[in-house]
């Protein structure tokens, strides 16, 4: 990628995902960096064809988003740019990344502490009101303290309720529940199935696998996920209830977050059923060996200094 290459006000210094995957990403994404040099940002912007428009109201909605683990946009293009949104960037790598650098599945204590962050993190969104609509392998960032769940809203920026959705770019077939592919309106209980093909996918690389493929200790509430039928779903509380018992054991609490690679301020200590489920081993070692690559490259990265940023995208 040039390095003098823009979107927005900002310098792209790469991107976030891999080219190689042949795990579908719901948009294009980059770590980026103002022209002045003093914000590193993850930067969000539409598929080739995708529609703007549909794509900047599910942004400026993430907006809003609650929860430790979500990630929403704090900045998006002004009307009348070329559409993008910007959040500040964390070092993390895309779930498929985090498989391919660990060589195959992730461990099942990682499993399972990122089901308990991401029930979590949806059970805040539905206790909003909203559905969240875009859960999928590529939508999940593992970060040293903890997922960020991205691309809020990629199954409704796809394509309007009506319309068919299988196949189209940007949408991992095995994470889009029956409803939904066929154009019905997103709802909370899709987002449990898009949890449980993300959660398979974590614990065997595959969104859709056999049943016996999966660990022993996760068959029964990951193929509970996946059931067509929306009302056989389980409660996202259930869910928690498996992964993030109440409880947990001493000994796995004993384990805070290693604090010379986490991002949250000191003293900021989460507060939720997931802490003990987060502490340092959470991750592979691979996994965060290449965390903390990435951050190191993002911060030698030299960038063009312009006096006058373009929204172009050349």
């Amino acid at each position: 990628m040039p390095a003098s290459r823009r979107i927005g006000p900002y310098v792209l210094i790469t991107s976030l995902d891999d080219p190689r995957s042949d795990v579908p990403v719901p948009e294009r994404r980059y770590i980026a960096r103002s022209a002045d040099g003093e914000h590193t940002v993850l930067l969000g912007a539409p598929l080739p064809g995708a529609d703007p428009q549909r794509f900047m109201a599910e942004a400026e909605a993430s907006r809003y988003l609650l929860g430790q683990f979500a990630a929403p946009a704090v900045t998006c293009a002004a009307p009348g740019e070329s559409a993008w949104h910007a959040r500040p960037y964390v070092p993390a790598l895309p779930l498929p990344t985090a498989l391919a650098v660990h060589g195959g599945p992730l461990p099942e204590r990682t499993v399972r502490a990122l089901g308990a962050a991401l029930a979590e993190t949806l059970s805040i969104v539905h206790g909003q009101g909203l559905a969240y609509a875009g859960v999928s392998p590529a939508a999940v960032l593992l970060a040293a303290d903890g997922p960020r769940l991205t691309c809020f809203g990629a199954v409704r920026a796809a394509a309007p309720d009506g319309t068919a959705r299988s196949g189209l770019p940007g949408l991992e077939p095995g994470s889009l529940p029956a409803e939904q592919a066929s154009g019905g309106r997103p709802r909370p209980m899709g987002d449990v199935y898009a949890l449980g093909a993300t959660l398979a996918y974590a614990a065997t690389g595959y969104t859709a696998p056999e049943r016996d493929e999966l660990p022993f200790s996760l068959r029964t509430i990951v193929s509970r996920c996946l059931t067509r039928d929306p009302g056989a779903r389980p409660q996202l509380a259930e869910v928690m209830d498996e992964f993030a018992p109440t409880s947990v054991t001493a000994s796995s609490a004993s384990h805070p977050v290693d604090p010379a690679m986490a991002q949250e301020p000191a003293g900021a200590a989460f507060a939720t059923r997931t802490a003990p489920l987060l502490g340092r081993g959470w991750l592979p070692s691979p996994v965060i060996a290449a965390i903390a690559h990435q951050s190191v490259a993002v911060l030698a990265a030299e960038i063009p200094h312009a006096t006058v940023p373009s929204s172009r995208q050349d």
